[in-house]
């Protein structure tokens, strides 16, 4: 059973949202929000295995959410779900440490496959914000110029949205091990979280855009 908390300040949004996710056997609403603030107090009681978060809350809005709750739960994915799509507010989110950004158009059996997915580790984008944020990458000569084989094959897998311990399985490796060639290759990238990795992978043709 995975355990979600749902963060929007619309009753009847969260309502619906609820409504979708608890119709499914393996997912379970813990809590609800209202603002940012609740979050992190919701999180610290609840240990949830996925937060599905609004961007534009009253006190405290889903950006300055995610800054307070990543030094604390930096593996715990976040999902922005949003109808805001404008650059500005994509790339904050993204910077902040989403796991993942979709839009609220999306159909209800979408939105819990992103669930499963980000529990999983996977990094989670609407098709048409991939599509955008790869369009206005910057194109530089060799991105992956600064890895070594191994760490090309495992940013490719990753790009494809597979787990730490998916990857593992598929190069017979140690989860650890793995866990370790991932942070090496955010860090040669410069980029701070796999969502973003997996847009370069993407962008500069190590996976195919479907494949994201």
């Amino acid at each position: 059973m995975l355990k979600i908390i749902i963060a929007d300040d619309h009753q009847i949004v969260r309502r619906g949202l609820r409504m979708t996710i608890e119709a499914e056997k393996d997912l379970k609403v813990l809590a609800e929000a209202v603002n940012g603030t609740e979050v992190l107090a919701l999180i610290k009681k609840h240990s949830p295995d996925v937060v599905l978060m609004d961007l534009q809350m009253p006190e405290m809005d889903g950006v300055e959410a995610l800054k307070t709750i990543r030094p604390e739960f930096p593996e715990l994915p976040v999902l922005i779900l949003t109808s805001f799509t404008d650059d500005a507010h994509v790339y904050a989110a993204l910077r902040a440490g989403a796991s993942g950004f979709l839009l609220k158009e999306m159909g209800g059996d979408e939105l819990v496959e992103a669930i499963r997915g980000a529990a999983k580790g996977k990094p989670q984008l609407h098709p048409d914000i991939a599509k955008r944020l790869m369009a206005r990458a910057p194109m530089p000569e060799d991105p992956f110029e600064k890895l070594t084989e191994r760490e090309r094959e495992i940013l490719k897998l990753l790009g494809r949205g597979m787990s730490n311990k998916e990857i593992a399985a598929a190069l017979t490796l140690t989860e650890m091990t793995v866990k370790g060639y991932v942070s090496d290759v955010l860090m040669k990238l410069g980029v701070n979280d796999r969502t973003q990795a997996a847009l370069m992978a993407v962008r500069f043709g190590l996976v195919k855009p479907e494949e994201l």
